[in-house]
């Protein structure tokens, strides 16, 4: 079996150019930044004044001081919007060089992946221990959580399809997940919405 030779053309259908990914970088990073700072800021308050209520505890589920007063919240010994707030000023100031026509080397795409590759596997362990430990939800968190994801995806697609030499079949594999990209990223958020509808069903039902 011949597998098809994938031109650049067919390249730049499978995900975003790297103009938007440029606008993606700064607009995803961006709010990452701010949700980032603002449970920081909020992490501050609640140390300075034990009765400080945070602003984003709203019910027994939604309560970001429930998550914050875990150990997970410190996963590396200091708060993890520590790093939230260095990691996504990396990402806005990728995105503002890429739309500046900066075209960084391979190395540094590489960086890109490893960065975000990390991100979302410590996306993923908050999202475990945030259903099954500590059953409660920030939603702070959640919107790191939401850019985390298309961060790392549509990173990943570029490196894999733009920055590796990968061999025929693998190469035409990946061409045919990437046209799908947004059906993808479909299910993944739909996964985990499905995780918190199922997990807090009691809640949600009695609510209704």
């Amino acid at each position: 079996m011949t597998v098809p030779a994938i031109t650049s053309g067919a390249r730049e259908r499978g995900g975003p150019g790297i103009h938007t990914l440029g606008w993606l970088y700064l607009v995803a990073g961006a709010i990452g930044f701010v949700a980032s700072a603002t449970l920081m800021i909020e992490r501050v308050a609640s140390l300075r004044d034990p009765d400080y209520v945070v602003s984003c505890s709203i019910n027994p589920v939604v309560a970001c001081g429930s998550v914050m007063d875990s150990p997970q919240a410190e996963a590396f010994g200091f708060p993890n919007p520590l790093m939230g707030i260095a990691g996504f000023a990396v990402v806005v100031t990728s995105g503002v060089g890429l739309l500046a026509a900066f075209r960084p080397p391979r190395w540094y795409w590489l960086g890109m992946l490893a960065g975000t590759t990390f991100g979302l596997l410590l996306v993923h362990w908050l999202i475990y221990h945030s259903l099954y430990t500590i059953e409660a939800l920030c939603p702070y968190c959640m919107v790191v959580w939401a850019v985390t994801v298309p961060i790392f995806w549509y990173t990943l697609l570029r490196v894999l399809r733009h920055e590796l030499w990968l061999p025929g079949p693998v190469a035409w594999l990946v061409d045919r997940v990437a046209r799908l990209h947004t059906f993808v990223l479909a299910l993944w958020f739909l996964g985990i919405a499905a995780l918190i509808v199922w997990v807090f069903w009691d809640y949600w039902s009695a609510l209704l």
